[in-house]
């Protein structure tokens, strides 16, 4: 049900239960700061089956991503309950950062959203002080939107370009 993708060094793929210790991990680090915090491994769990439930309820989530055959982060769709927009959002581990894994995931993700799932706009709701998402959306071609809702107080909206901006 959920479609695998493909870059030239990556695979994006539905999350699995093997993907738990690199996510737990993630949040149980100083790394988790702009995506809602540290947390303990009951609530990483939470928001970790959420994961899987998000697929199941909107039909499109978060891939997990595969670098040289080990899972490496997840890049995605969200789009919980209460979320003003359909989000494209990243979370790498810390030895995938810096190598454009992230770049690569989020055109593909992107691609496909615009593409199969039909989208026809997108945001990345990204935290005030979070300088490397923040330049990596600037990459993506995303541009500040300070007139869109978001969906609390410390996120800033970047647009991502439209389906055919996104396409030229």
């Amino acid at each position: 049900m959920i479609p695998v993708l493909q870059t030239e060094r990556l695979t994006l793929r539905g999350p699995e239960p093997g993907d738990w210790p690199g996510f737990r991990d993630y949040f149980a680090s100083e790394r988790a700061a702009y995506t809602g915090g540290q947390k303990d491994e009951k609530q990483a769990w939470t928001i970790f089956a959420a994961e899987f439930g998000h697929w199941t309820i909107r039909g499109f989530g978060m891939w997990t991503v595969e670098h040289e055959g080990a899972p490496v982060g997840i890049v995605g769709c969200w789009y919980p309950a209460g979320w003003p927009e359909k989000e494209i959002g990243w979370m790498l581990w810390e030895n995938a950062e810096g190598r454009g894994i992230a770049y690569e995931a989020a055109q593909a993700v992107r691609a496909h959203c615009y593409g199969p799932f039909g989208w026809t706009s997108a945001v990345s709701y990204i935290h005030r002080d979070n300088a490397r998402s923040i330049a990596l959306a600037e990459r993506l071609g995303c541009r500040l939107d300070a007139a869109a809702t978001h969906p609390n107080p410390d996120a800033l909206v970047y647009r991502h370009p439209s389906p055919q901006e996104a396409a030229a």
